[in-house]
């Protein structure tokens, strides 16, 4: 289902828009990616709507059949691409677990700032934008995903998080469409 609404307390989280994760190729273009999730943020802020900026740097415990590359990382690996053009306003979350929730203070920060809402987007698609959501709306939160603001770096898990999964979770959307919702309640 297309986004209808964006309650009036609607925070935007981008999930691992960072140069060490962006450097790897994805389904979509990188740069379209960044740029519609700059242009989600630009419009949360001229909202003054909680803007949330999360990068990804560790994993959790455990072992899986997937080997992770645990090689030399480039000391900015983990630093949000200069695009999202970060605001003193805004709220940084440093994760080390596929979602923004666990062990972190997003839950805190957003119950704080009275949001019963969030927009998703970011990298990747079925990794922490799916589980970032998931966790979300486990937690009580209306969840919109927007759409062409996330790549992943699989066809097959990409598509089948936006076609089987967002459906269960919240509304899907497009950048447009969202900014579009952002400026109607505005007027």
């Amino acid at each position: 289902m297309t986004v209808t609404a964006l309650d009036s307390k609607t925070a935007l989280i981008i999930v691992d828009l960072q140069k060490g994760i962006i450097s790897h190729p994805g389904v979509h273009p990188m740069t379209e990616i960044v740029q519609n999730a700059a242009a989600l943020a630009g419009a949360f802020r001229h909202h003054d709507l909680p803007v949330v900026l999360v990068n990804v740097a560790g994993t959790a415990p455990g072992r899986t059949e997937q080997a992770l590359s645990q090689g030399p990382r480039a000391a900015d690996w983990a630093d949000l691409v200069p695009e999202l053009n970060r605001q003193a306003q805004d709220h940084g979350v440093t994760k080390r677990t596929w979602g923004a929730f666990r062990n972190t203070d997003l839950e805190d920060y957003l119950k704080g700032q009275g949001v019963t809402q969030i927009v998703v987007a970011g990298v990747a698609t079925s990794i922490g934008v799916e589980s970032t959501a998931r966790q979300a709306y486990e937690l009580g939160f209306n969840v919109t995903l927007a759409v062409d603001a996330m790549t992943d770096r699989n066809a097959e898990a990409h598509a089948n998080s936006v076609a089987y999964i967002f459906p269960r979770l919240g509304e899907t959307g497009t950048t447009r469409e969202i900014v579009d919702l952002l400026e109607k309640r505005g007027a």
